[in-house]
């Protein structure tokens, strides 16, 4: 039987046998284990992928014993369906999976007493944090009663600045879905979006606004078309803006559902899609984005970094203290036949 390069020659790897391969110290690969001590992160890595190279598994309990820490983190959300919190709860486990770390997830639903009873089941197992999200953009109330427990809220801030939020980066993205347009030729763009009380389309649209401004420009129709998050108000509003604009040569959308309604509307008027007039949407969610005839050009959000993220956060408030305010992750561009 062939033996893994660095693994122990037989049974269980040690501790030992993890610093030994990481070439550190015994107590500093303790230290990167528990969370504990400060050190260079490139050390920090060095002993994870030791433990992951040696199938290192360390006592959970005389772990729990020695540190204090349960070495499990809650991870609320009020995204039942999971279009937002599922990617967003991998990337924080791919981070977290590295330190051994367990995690709990609560769906609230968007209920305030089925939040609390989470809330309490969480402090009840002494969890070392929890990790806040949903399924909109809109800032919601931070957490009560739960000091000193470090808490960090992804993609649904928190209105309290004093706390740490990661979000994607809105504004970016907006600009991104604009200036691929206009490098791409278009001048007549018109933005057709979702309801004008959510955070999402509201800032979308504000930064879709400015970034023409700054490039001389106005929208196609002179105003932002607020709706639903829907296909069918997709449809509805390509008619309502080409009746308004009939030269209208792009079309950037706050969703992807809102595009693809687009894209069927054009497609039914006999309108080339990008020939005539281009599309982009807004998410990169693959259900509809791949769907649409034809697939559409989009802004990707970066959901599961937005978790990743959060969770390094969330290890940071744990080990030294929390780095408090609004951390923004980038977009990203994703070209398709639609422009």
């Amino acid at each position: 039987m062939s033996v893994a390069p660095g693994s122990p020659p037989f049974g269980r790897a040690r501790l030992t046998d993890v610093a030994a391969l990481a070439g550190v110290s015994v107590g500093t690969a303790s230290k990167a284990l528990n969370g504990s001590g400060r050190m260079r992160p490139e050390t920090r890595q060095r002993v994870l992928d030791a433990v992951e190279a040696l199938g290192f598994r360390p006592n959970q309990h005389a772990r729990s014993l020695h540190t204090g820490r349960s070495w499990t983190v809650g991870l609320m959300t009020t995204d039942g369906i999971g279009r937002f919190s599922t990617p967003v709860l991998l990337g924080a486990e791919d981070a977290l999976g590295l330190g051994k770390i367990s995690v709990l997830l609560c769906d609230t639903r968007g209920d305030a007493l089925r939040e609390q009873h989470h809330l309490r089941n969480l402090m009840d197992r002494r969890v070392d944090g929890i990790i806040v999200t949903g399924r909109r953009m809109d800032p919601r109330p931070p957490l009560n009663g739960v000091d000193p427990i470090p808490i960090v809220y992804a993609f649904s801030p928190s209105t309290d600045p004093a706390d740490t939020s990661v979000i994607s980066d809105d504004q970016a993205g907006a600009h991104l879905a604009v200036e691929h347009l206009l490098a791409t030729g278009h001048t007549r763009i018109a933005h057709v979006t979702g309801p004008e009380h959510h955070a999402a389309a509201r800032d979308r649209a504000r930064h879709a606004v400015q970034h023409l401004e700054r490039a001389s420009l106005t929208l196609a129709t002179g105003r932002v078309h607020f709706g639903e998050w829907s296909e069918a108000w997709g449809r509805r509003a390509a008619g309502a803006v080409l009746r308004t604009a009939p030269d209208t040569d792009a079309f950037f959308c706050g969703n992807d559902q809102v595009a693809r309604g687009v894209t069927d509307a054009l497609r039914e008027r006999g309108v080339s899609v990008p020939g005539d007039i281009a599309v982009v949407g807004y998410d990169n969610w693959d259900t509809m984005a791949l769907a649409s005839r034809p697939p559409l050009t989009t802004i990707d959000m970066n959901l599961a970094e937005i978790g990743r993220i959060a969770a390094l956060r969330l290890l940071e408030a744990i080990d030294t203290g929390p780095v408090p305010g609004l951390h923004t992750v980038p977009c990203r561009l994703v070209v398709r036949e639609s422009s």
